[in-house]
């Protein structure tokens, strides 16, 4: 009998459909080791872009015209230029002012961190006005109720208005992780051995590209259709029956 391995030999030998990683154990290897850092770039930028959107909203609403105004121009800076302009400047321009020589060798950051660090600041910026909306949206009355049951600000930010914020937010916050997400591809551009480049390194070494972009556009819909739908359930699982913002 013959094994998958095998079968998809024979369709190449007698068809030239060539999916190569699934009959041969190299370009299988190299293929899930990109999925591996696809998803491990994709869940540091959502945890650090959602960090930055909590602390960026907070800082936003300070009543410092400072602080305020430095939140506005992060945000106004990363959100109105391109996230591969930025990947490029991150990599290119601050890696290489923070590259020292030490008595052991060159001191630099991977490209693996910069592309994590410029993809978290871009969709960084987006969360902030994600979680800035989410707290307008916080009817007054409940913060007024919570200073009545003698709540400090503090406290009120972290157990009434952050938990309803992050409910009216979450529409708007799952559509930027998708993007994020799907962005993770930029990393492609500065030699991040992602999926993408990988599929690229393989495609160029066995001539097979229609059946690369065939599987990656095939993983790609695969993980944002896993994403969405536990976005969705989660957000359900978040809804508070019988109330909605602005009420």
């Amino acid at each position: 009998m013959f094994g998958i391995d095998d079968w998809f030999r024979r369709l190449y030998d007698t068809s030239g459909i060539n999916f190569t990683y699934l009959y041969d154990a190299y370009d299988r290897g190299r293929f899930l080791a990109g999925i591996v850092l696809t998803l491990e770039l994709a869940a540091i930028c959502i945890i650090a872009s959602i960090v930055i959107g909590v602390v960026g909203a907070a800082l936003h609403g300070s009543r410092f015209r400072v602080t305020n105004a430095l939140v506005r121009g992060y945000v106004a800076l990363f959100r109105n230029t391109p996230p591969l302009v930025q990947l490029f400047f991150f990599f290119f321009v601050l890696g290489g002012l923070l590259t020292f020589k030490t008595p052991y060798g060159t001191f630099q950051l991977s490209n693996f961190t910069w592309a994590a660090i410029s993809l978290s600041v871009y969709y960084g910026s987006f969360n902030i006005e994600n979680f800035r909306a989410g707290i307008e949206s916080v009817p007054r009355t409940m913060v007024q109720a919570a200073e009545a049951l003698g709540y400090r600000k503090g406290q009120i930010y972290l157990y009434v208005i952050l938990p309803l914020a992050f409910r009216f937010s979450l529409p708007a916050l799952g559509n930027t992780l998708v993007s994020l997400v799907k962005a993770t591809s930029l990393a492609y551009a500065i030699a991040v051995p992602e999926v993408l480049y990988v599929s690229s390194e393989i495609w160029s070494d066995q001539l097979n590209v229609p059946e690369m972009m065939v599987t990656i556009m095939v993983f790609y819909v695969t993980l944002v259709s896993i994403m969405v739908y536990a976005i969705h359930r989660f957000e359900k699982r978040l809804r508070i029956p019988g109330y909605s913002a602005g009420r």
